[in-house]
């Protein structure tokens, strides 16, 4: 009988009960030791899985702790080597990663678009050698599929293709996993020893812990540097919009009998529509356009266009010359992809006479007062070829009388195209309706009422879905005269 004594105070006994009487001194002894032996290795056992308890807990612990800082991707596969080497007692090893986009990439042969992005205690000409490791690069491909990778002697295991390197860098065991995040595969990790050593199922699970835990850090790194990207690009897309917006008229001109509104609104930061109204030549100049596209792209395009065909304008009353140039300049400068539909017209307040000429934009909605003082729609002429597709296209003016009381509506088709949660389109008769209606009821509405009106109609029809289209409308409206004299007298 042998007591058990832990810090000088005894937690029991270890009693050997002699089934054989005849059991010699020696014998006993030899069961005893046994025994002893026994339980000494169970308790070392149960030692060494607390150590690799509290080793896990304490890398997972760092490793989580590159989660909440949030640093680059290269910091974070820095610290994660150097964990690594340090808790798993090795003296070398690397951080492979694939592209960023490495998910459009085929499964087969991907080991061979992984690019290095740590390093410790491995020299350039290692890092630099384009032969693989091991056959077929077959230990890359295995960690890639989560697996965990060990050769505990580098230059004679028959899987290994340089040998030689190895002993000439000193590298004589290897331990390799996967970093795998939901289920997809971001990199590899590989380590080396100077000694052989036979890794233990402990420090390979440890490995796999610290390959998880590092995909998970690299791609919240990397999400958060997209994240920055994103708040960067949508800053510079509010930036832009502004400037954009800035070049609409600010202050509508006035003219003696002629009302005008307008509403731009686009679908995104920044639109391909556009519209002007402006003095020219002693007329009301007005203008509407509409780029192909959205974007930055179409907002570009959008800035040159109006800008040269402003430009022509201030030069020239002949309409048709103003669009020929513009046409020309926009297709010497764009792709042939790139094309703007635009309608132009001057305004004689005097005479009411609007010259017009159109490059394949949609025709403006006149709406006329009728003998019986209602209103009805009536055709506005004019058609020609979009700008910016075929140089040297001809373009042919229109003139049209206006008469007092005359409502024009000139839009973009996100007015027309838009659609409702089940995909209707609001459309023109939509359009007309809407402005009739009010005319109608209310025969002089001004043209600011006449805008309300429309936009008003169009929210109702499509409610919250989202519009894939920038919407601008421009109303002008001519006075009746006794409004004008009356206007003219105060």
């Amino acid at each position: 009988m042998l007591p058990i004594i832990v810090s000088d105070e005894q937690i029991g006994t270890i009693v050997v009960h002699p089934h054989d009487h005849e059991l010699t001194q020696s014998t006993l002894i030899d069961r005893i030791s046994e025994l002893i032996a026994q339980t000494t290795s169970e308790m070392c056992d149960d030692v060494a899985q607390l150590r690799y308890r509290v080793s896990e807990v304490a890398v997972l612990y760092r490793l989580s702790s590159l989660l909440v800082r949030g640093g680059s991707v290269h910091d974070t596969l820095r610290l994660t080597l150097d964990l690594a080497l340090d808790v798993l007692n090795l003296e070398a090893g690397a951080i492979m990663l694939l592209p960023e986009d490495s998910e459009a990439l085929p499964r087969v042969d991907m080991e061979n678009e992984l690019e290095r992005s740590a390093a410790v205690g491995l020299s350039e000409q290692w890092l630099d050698n384009p032969i693989p490791l091991s056959v077929d690069r077959q230990f890359d491909r295995m960690s890639l599929e989560g697996k965990v990778v060990t050769c505990e002697d580098l230059g004679s295991d028959p899987r290994v293709i340089v040998p030689e390197e190895c002993r000439a860098e000193n590298l004589v065991s290897f331990l390799g996993t996967g970093m795998v995040f939901n289920a997809q595969p971001i990199g590899v990790i590989r380590l080396y020893s100077s000694q052989r050593r036979a890794f233990t199922s402990n420090e390979r699970k440890l490995i796999k812990s610290i390959g998880e835990s590092a995909a998970a850090a690299v791609e919240q790194a990397r999400l958060l540097k997209m994240q920055a990207r994103q708040r960067r690009t949508q800053r510079a897309l509010r930036i832009a919009g502004a400037v954009q917006k800035r070049m609409l008229p600010e202050v509508t001109p006035r003219f003696d009998g002629v009302q005008l509104a307008a509403r731009y609104q686009p679908s995104q930061e920044i639109g391909g529509d556009f519209y002007d109204l402006f003095r020219v030549h002693g007329k009301l100049g007005v203008i509407v356009g509409d780029v192909v596209g959205k974007g930055v792209v179409a907002g570009m395009l959008m800035s040159a266009v109006r800008a040269t065909l402003r430009a022509y304008a201030e030069i020239s009353e002949e309409l048709d010359r103003v669009m020929i140039r513009t046409n020309d300049a926009v297709c010497r400068d764009t792709t042939v992809s790139e094309f703007v539909t635009i309608w132009y017209a001057m305004i004689d307040p005097e005479t009411r006479v609007m010259r017009s000429v159109v490059a394949g934009h949609d025709a403006p909605l006149l709406l006329r007062r009728q003998a019986d003082a209602t209103y009805a729609p009536q055709p506005v002429p004019g058609e020609g070829m979009v700008v910016g597709v075929i140089p040297g296209e001809q373009y042919e003016m229109q003139d049209l009388q206006l008469l007092p009381g005359d409502v024009l509506l000139i839009y973009t088709d996100g007015i027309t195209d838009a659609a409702d949660f089940e995909n209707h389109r609001f459309g023109k008769k939509r359009l007309a309706e809407s402005a009739l209606s009010l005319l109608n009821e209310q025969p002089d509405a001004s043209a600011d009422e006449v805008l309300k009106r429309v936009f008003w109609s169009m929210r109702q029809f499509s409610g919250l879905a989202n519009q894939a289209d920038d919407e601008t409308l421009v109303v002008i409206r001519i006075e009746d005269e006794s409004k004008t004299h009356t206007a003219r007298a105060l």
